[in-house]
């Protein structure tokens, strides 16, 4: 397996994605509501795995053998925190991709209902179960209330956020008002500028660094893992963090280190 698993195809950069929108405290009583995965989107087309940017995925050997004829649009995904061994693998493919499917969330080229796209995908799947996909659960929203308890429940698990759908709404590409994304956490991307020591039981190692991104210069000093401190990532570096919020001076609040940035 070569080093890098994605190949450039002109074919897939053809295709524009369903891409969501963010939550806004709009009206999606009537809606589908599904948990939002911490993976890398994945379009099948048919033939071969394509990556958001328009790559084709180089999967293991028997990957996507019994996969449909038709589209899947989903993410690749193994599990809660575990993206950056996800995005690793889909790298490098290789044996490193036991655990990951194709989670569907749509099939842009059925007629209907979301229910009624995804109902082809469950019609294949039980046909060919061994198959490397499955189809995300849609919950229909009965209130903003469930949502609200949904959305605790699935950050509780480790899980990212939620996504809400307006099942009366064909696939279609680009930012959709029907498709949006629900996070109480968000993520953003600055550059390290600095790092500071660590104290205590981090004496010797990365304690925290300081980032700059459209907000300003702040520190980010929690998240880390002891792997992490060891082995920081490099002034100019970019990073993933979350946060809640601003501060009164328009800082990040409770930022906190997530991963190394890969554009997914």
């Amino acid at each position: 397996m070569a080093a890098n698993a994605l190949a450039a195809s002109p074919e897939a950069s053809a295709r524009d994605l369903m891409l969501a929108k963010e939550f806004h405290g709009q009206n999606i009583v009537g809606w589908a509501m599904s948990e939002k995965l911490d993976g890398v989107r994945g379009l099948w087309d048919g033939r071969q795995l394509i990556s958001r940017g328009g790559h084709a995925f180089a999967p293991p050997p028997g990957f996507t053998k019994d996969f449909p004829p038709f589209a899947l649009d989903g993410e690749l995904f193994g599990g809660r925190g575990t993206f950056e061994q996800t995005a690793a693998a889909l790298q490098t493919g290789g044996s490193d991709w036991q655990g990951i499917k194709l989670h569907v969330f749509d099939v842009p080229e059925a007629s209907g209902s979301l229910y009624e796209r995804l109902q082809e995908a469950r019609d294949w799947l039980a046909r060919h179960p061994a198959c490397n996909f499955t189809v995300i659960e849609q919950r229909p929203v009965q209130s903003m209330e469930q949502a609200r308890r949904f959305l605790k429940e699935v950050e509780a698990l480790g899980g990212e956020g939620l996504v809400f759908r307006n099942p009366e709404l064909p696939y279609s590409a680009g930012r959709s008002d029907g498709f949006l994304k629900w996070k109480s956490r968000f993520d953003e991307e600055c550059t390290v500028v600095a790092h500071h020591p660590g104290k205590g039981k981090y004496t010797g190692l990365l304690g925290a660094v300081t980032c700059e991104n459209r907000h300003g210069r702040f520190r980010i000093g929690s998240g880390w893992k002891d792997s992490d401190r060891r082995n920081p990532p490099a002034i100019g570096a970019v990073i993933t963090y979350r946060y809640r919020g601003f501060t009164a001076k328009g800082l990040p609040r409770f930022a906190t280190y997530l991963r190394r940035f890969q554009e997914n």
